[in-house]
């Protein structure tokens, strides 16, 4: 049951007591929620703090590494339903972080102190272990990794076990990726893992500027709402609230003269702890780590803060007027439009999308499922109110929408959706949940895209 963070992990902490008794409550949680979830479709709930706790990896927001789902079994289909079509959007897999300055400012901050004899012993090995992460995205910035390739295939061969009925025969699997490699790349894995699977499949693939109005639209209106003054000021006022900046630079260097005249603290926190969630989606996770930095406090609160940053940025948040999950209005058109399509013919196969997170989180929102549609002002019980940012947007994200019906024939087709592998529910009646009936469904959604009101 170990994976490979956690046997690393023993490894790093094995000469350190107190590390040693942190590492072995993880494991005791993690051993536990694996005895859950070994059950047919546990649904034992957890706080995002106690998940975080579970696996310290869930802080990092959106690098966070996808995992596959929770639910082992889905639920059994109303009699005589079975799946026939599938629409998907998902999120590329795992990728190096963006910025190269992510990895050369904090490499060239510690390196200028060690010259001047300002480090710690602990600081000398904390360069050391940047230098490493950075060595390895060189000129990968932003690229997919070993691992997010392998996140795809195994997301499709999941599709295809699950549902070997969309996929069977030479039915066509429509794929569209954005203009981004990392997306390309996770698209063309997504598609061989299908073709080894049945090569009979008919497979188109594209990425084009021409698909980008709903594949990754860029709405300027509400992307500057995003940097709104009051917004800017609400993350503000969490992140000071949450400073534990001071603990990292005790740590990391011996003289706080020099820290406090040369040393952005919060900064070089902020940009260390990225990189510290930023690990588990390189193959330099077999050998370092740097949540060793943090405690379990500092490491929950540097989530918080970005939990509620996306919240806000992204979400249904009344500072931006509710109105950022409508950046996916184009997208959920799409799907709409290319489903009313595809259920018309006898075998439709599969449409794929591969994209961002940017795309995933909002859509994720719009669709309201399983509530995180959420309004609140109250931004101190967003998480409490079931609102926690990496249950949503890990790297390969997906949502799936997958139809039923009895036959061709068959016009009381039923849509189930699926949010990272695992069912979710909509804000719509149904005595099936989680099947719902796709007339209804599909209503529900055209009513609300037609009522929003672009400024």
């Amino acid at each position: 049951m170990l994976n490979n963070c956690k046997i690393i992990g023993i490894i790093l902490y094995l000469c350190n007591p107190f590390q040693l008794m942190k590492l072995m409550k993880q494991l005791l949680f993690t051993l536990v929620l694996v005895g859950f979830s070994m059950g047919i479709n546990a649904q034992k709930s957890y706080s995002a703090q106690e998940e975080i706790q579970l696996d310290i990896h869930h802080s990092a927001s959106n690098l966070l590494a996808y995992s596959g789902p929770k639910q082992v079994q889905l639920t059994k289909a109303p009699m005589g339903k079975k799946p026939f079509y599938i629409s998907h959007y998902g999120r590329h897999g795992s990728r190096f972080l963006i910025d190269k300055k992510d990895y050369s400012n904090p490499r060239l901050i510690l390196a200028k102190a060690d010259s001047l004899g300002k480090l710690t012993p602990l600081g000398k090995d904390v360069l050391r272990r940047i230098t490493i992460l950075g060595d390895e995205a060189y000129n990968r910035w932003g690229e997919l990794t070993p691992l997010g390739a392998k996140q795809h295939q195994q997301i499709a061969k999941r599709m295809y076990e699950r549902f070997p009925e969309v996929f069977a025969n030479d039915v066509c699997v429509d794929a569209k990726s954005t203009i981004v490699i990392r997306c390309i790349l996770s698209m063309e894995n997504a598609l061989m893992q299908l073709l080894t699977m049945n090569p009979s499949l008919r497979i188109r693939h594209d990425a084009s500027k021409f698909d980008m109005y709903y594949m990754n639209l860029q709405d300027k209106n509400l992307r500057s709402q995003r940097k709104d003054s009051l917004i800017t000021a609400t993350i503000q006022k969490f992140a000071n609230q949450y400073d534990h900046s001071g603990s990292l630079m005790e740590k990391l260097f011996n003289d706080a003269d020099y820290v406090r005249e040369k040393v952005d603290a919060r900064k070089l926190t902020e940009n260390i702890f990225k990189l510290a969630g930023s690990v588990q989606n390189t193959e330099s996770r077999k050998k370092i780590t740097l949540y060793d930095l943090f405690s379990d406090e500092e490491i929950y609160d540097y989530w918080k803060v970005q939990n509620i940053s996306w919240y806000v940025s992204f979400g249904a948040s009344p500072l931006n007027g509710c109105k950022q999950p409508y950046s996916q209005r184009n997208l959920l058109r799409k799907i709409i439009e290319e489903a009313d399509s595809c259920i018309r013919l006898d075998s439709p196969g599969a449409t794929l999308r591969f994209g961002h997170e940017t795309m995933v989180l909002p859509l994720t929102c719009l669709l309201d499922l399983d509530n995180y549609g959420l309004q609140t002002d109250n931004l101190e019980s967003l998480e409490r109110k079931g609102w926690a940012n990496f249950r949503v947007f890990p790297m390969g994200a997906n949502i799936q929408f997958v139809f039923y019906r009895e036959n061709p024939q068959d016009q009381d087709v039923l849509v189930k959706v699926l949010l990272n592998e695992n069912e979710a529910r909509l804000p719509i009646k149904s005595s099936d949940e989680p099947y719902y009936k796709w007339s209804e469904v599909r209503d529900y959604y055209l009513k609300k895209l037609d009522a929003y009101q672009e400024n």
